[in-house]
């Protein structure tokens, strides 16, 4: 495991596989305020799926775009939720619903456990622009605290300044409970790291956000062992899918 160094609470790390990576987690088993997230590809921004979209068609930040776009979202699921749908408390649990059902969302999907954020870097074949799969970790009491802080200075606009943190009840979010997930939200057009590095004070040298690059080479071999410990398809996704799938990497996955 090599690290790569810290810069303005960032700290980014280069792990060679699954048995550097577990090294890693275990030495900092008391950051139970971290969680974690994995993308396939070390080059991308945490950012969000609307926030990427938009930004290719040169739409980057247009809130009317957006709230045209969730709802339309909310007019698309009429009937489509059942005979007794639970109620909609807020515009969060709307974007929660649609997070899990392939909407472009302002969210991130995130998780209490670093293992099945790394299940997510590696889940897909797909080869990245960097040869790494990335997992980065939050210190999301930090971010919470921060955020309430910008909160009681300012007025009005206080939200659009603020990463927020949605966990939503509603029973519509089967898989979030089964991956121990929640979402974030960040200011429009803002990814996290950037908000990171712009909000916190560097000066205590702790780290808030880490970033560890793992070599796509060892996919099928993480995938193995992660299904050994069953983060798999089919924990994670308690439908359909998740068992379509599981069985697929059966074929895919020689050992699986």
């Amino acid at each position: 495991m090599k690290n790569n160094g810290f810069l303005e609470s960032v700290e980014t790390f280069e792990c060679d596989d699954l048995t550097d990576f577990t090294s890693f987690i275990n030495t900092r088993l008391e950051h139970r305020h971290f969680i974690w997230r994995g993308q396939r590809d070390s080059n991308w921004l945490l950012e969000p799926t609307l926030d990427r979209l938009l930004r290719s068609h040169g739409k980057t930040g247009n809130t009317k775009i957006i709230n045209a776009h969730l709802k339309r979202f909310k007019m698309a699921t009429r009937g489509r939720r059942g005979s007794n749908p639970p109620i909609m408390q807020n515009e969060n649990d709307w974007w929660a619903l649609g997070q899990h059902n392939n909407l472009a969302t302002p969210l991130l999907d995130w998780s209490r456990s670093p293992y099945v954020a790394l299940f997510f870097a590696f889940q897909e074949a797909t080869t990245s622009s960097t040869g790494k799969r990335a997992v980065f970790g939050l210190s999301q009491t930090t971010v919470e605290f921060i955020s309430l802080k910008i909160s009681q200075k300012t007025s009005g606009a206080a939200n659009s300044n603020i990463i927020e943190f949605i966990e939503p009840l509603s029973d519509e979010n089967a898989r979030l409970v089964n991956q121990n997930g929640l979402f974030s939200r960040s200011p429009i057009g803002i990814d996290v790291e950037t908000w990171v590095k712009k909000n916190i004070d560097h000066s205590d040298k702790k780290v808030r956000l880490y970033k560890i690059y793992i070599p796509e080479t060892q996919r099928v071999r993480i995938l193995q062992l992660l299904n050994r410990m069953n983060i798999n398809h089919l924990s994670l996704f308690p439908d359909l899918y998740g068992a379509s799938k599981f069985v697929n990497f059966d074929l895919l996955i020689e050992n699986y």
